[in-house]
């Protein structure tokens, strides 16, 4: 998937008690002190060592510089712990630029000077292995769609995934997270309930399935409501990194905005071909799940492929797809896109697929639901590729 880098240390230093909205006081507690109103607590990655000073960026991107003391405690944590009682002893000189790093630190008396009393950090490598384990832990474990009913009480959410209904059974356990309206990154997204999950929500859940795929135990739930658009191209400004199209459902242009974490894809006709057959084969009398104005897509949220799927299942052909630029795209071109919500005329992309005019053709409606279920959101998702995510 690509997690995004910053959240995903985020919720790993989190997970040993440190969480963004956690107070100075409850850091102290942690070590078993107490924590005076004029500690600074410093979350960040590391950008430079030299000597006895460790320059750190935030992910606000303020720039702090940290002077170390012996009488500073550094600890090293590994991802996944969940308290500091295996932490190890480190040396300043053990740092490298790419840590991530939570300081517990004495404003110095310049804008942004601290010294530090105490560093827990996290290696740059532990995170990437974490980080893989976990976009393999999606690919392997993680299922995609449409939601189509909630029962929070029950704790259960039925998802339409292509011509596939999958219940999701959530746990006192599951972790629950819901992307920011406004953005495609995994870092946006906030710590959620199941009762705040709606139809027509793009969900991805990752956990044990049943025999036959259609009931997943969730180990983590990520939502978002997002716009499904299938389109035909206008224009292209890769100046601006803007693509107007022709909404095939309103039959209005729309301006499509790209980001660093937008990913572009194009399938090969024979792919497409291969697809459309499918749609067709499951279309007559198949359900299919909600119109294109209101579908979301799959976004950070896993490393993307519904498993236990086999190596031809169309979702997983979706994800081959090879990557285009925007200058790829021509007037004419049919596109989905899968894009936060926005304006009626204005979105910011998250994934775009050209190459889809047999889909289409086939089956709008579940063309783009099987596009929503196989892709997730960029800015950390695949989610990082899954990262970005």
């Amino acid at each position: 998937m690509p997690f995004v880098k910053t959240s995903f240390a985020i919720s790993l230093l989190a997970s040993a008690g440190f969480t963004a909205a956690a107070t100075p006081s409850a850091v102290f507690a942690e070590s078993g002190q107490n924590a005076p109103a004029s500690t600074a607590r410093l979350l960040g990655t590391v950008t430079a060592v030299s000597g006895d000073t460790i320059t750190v960026k935030s992910d606000a991107g303020v720039v702090a510089t940290i002077t170390v003391s012996d009488a500073t405690r550094i600890v090293h944590a590994e991802p996944g712990q969940n308290d500091l009682s295996s932490a190890t002893p480190i040396k300043v000189q053990d740092l490298a630029i790419g840590d991530r790093v939570l300081v517990r630190a004495t404003p110095g008396t310049a804008e942004n000077t601290y010294t530090a009393q105490a560093v827990i950090a996290m290696k740059k490598s532990d995170i990437a292995q974490k980080q893989q384990q976990e976009r393999e832990d999606w690919q392997k474990r993680g299922v995609g769609g449409l939601v189509k009913s909630v029962d929070a009480a029950a704790g259960t959410v039925l998802v339409a995934s292509g011509s596939r209904t999958i219940t999701i059974h959530a746990t006192p356990k599951t972790i629950v997270r819901r992307y920011a309206p406004d953005s495609v990154k995994f870092d946006d997204a906030k710590v959620s309930t199941l009762d705040q999950v709606k139809p027509g929500d793009q969900l991805r859940a990752r956990g044990d399935r049943n025999a036959d795929g259609t009931e997943v135990t969730a180990n983590e739930i990520v939502v978002g409501s997002f716009r499904n658009i299938a389109a035909t191209v206008v224009s292209a400004n890769a100046a601006q990194q803007t693509l107007t199209v022709t909404d095939l459902a309103t039959k209005k242009p729309v301006v499509i905005r790209f980001t660093p974490d937008s990913q572009l894809h194009r399938l090969a006709p024979e792919m497409a071909q291969a697809i459309a057959s499918r749609l067709k084969g499951g279309a007559s009398g198949g359900e299919q799940p909600a119109s294109a104005n209101a579908q979301p897509p799959a976004g950070g949220m896993g490393a993307g492929r519904p498993g236990g799927q086999r190596g031809g299942d169309p979702s997983q052909m979706l994800q081959r797809a090879p990557s285009v630029q925007l200058t790829d795209l021509h007037p004419g071109d049919a596109v989905m896109i899968v894009a936060t919500a926005g304006a009626s005329d204005t979105a910011t992309a998250i994934t775009l697929l050209a190459g889809v005019e047999p889909m289409l053709q086939a089956s709008t409606k579940a063309s783009q639901s099987l596009f929503s279920s196989s892709w997730s959101l960029g800015g950390g998702g695949d989610a990082g590729g899954a990262a970005q995510q």
